[in-house]
């Protein structure tokens, strides 16, 4: 079973998003969401919770513990629609294989276009494969 895809589903149909979802091999399962445009609140959390523990149970997922919250203001960019909707935003992206001799890169997230996105750096613009992130995410100003 997908539990990914099951999360997923559940949170579109109640009109949220799934940003992320960790598993650790303690039993302890993550769940990362967010709703646009007002965010995420307490209440919220607690409803999917409430309604994921329910169709676990359903389901026969096995978990020890279930952690529902907003992805922060430092949110994780995993999907090209993510790149997209946080563009001209400052991000943060590590990158699995060197690009001009670094694997990590800070700066505003510009255009994506063919699988690639543009990253205003200091000193210039870097074009990186979204197939070459390993990790992105946003910083926050503040």
């Amino acid at each position: 079973m997908d539990v990914a895809k099951l999360v997923e589903t559940t949170l579109a149909g109640m009109g949220y998003e799934l940003v992320d979802l960790e598993l650790s091999g303690r039993g302890l399962m993550r769940v990362f969401m967010d709703k646009q445009p007002e965010g995420i609140s307490v209440d919220d959390c607690e409803r999917v919770s409430n309604q994921l523990v329910r169709l676990f149970t359903v389901e026969g997922v096995a978990y020890e513990r279930l952690e529902v919250s907003s992805p922060g203001l430092d949110r994780v960019l995993k999907k090209e629609a993510d790149f997209e909707r946080f563009q001209g935003q400052k991000a943060k992206l590590k990158l699995r294989v060197p690009l001009n001799g670094s694997k990590q890169f800070v700066g505003v997230l510009g255009e994506l276009k063919e699988g690639a996105v543009q990253l205003e750096i200091e000193g210039g613009s870097v074009s990186i494969e979204l197939s070459n992130v390993d990790k992105a995410r946003l910083v926050p100003i503040f």
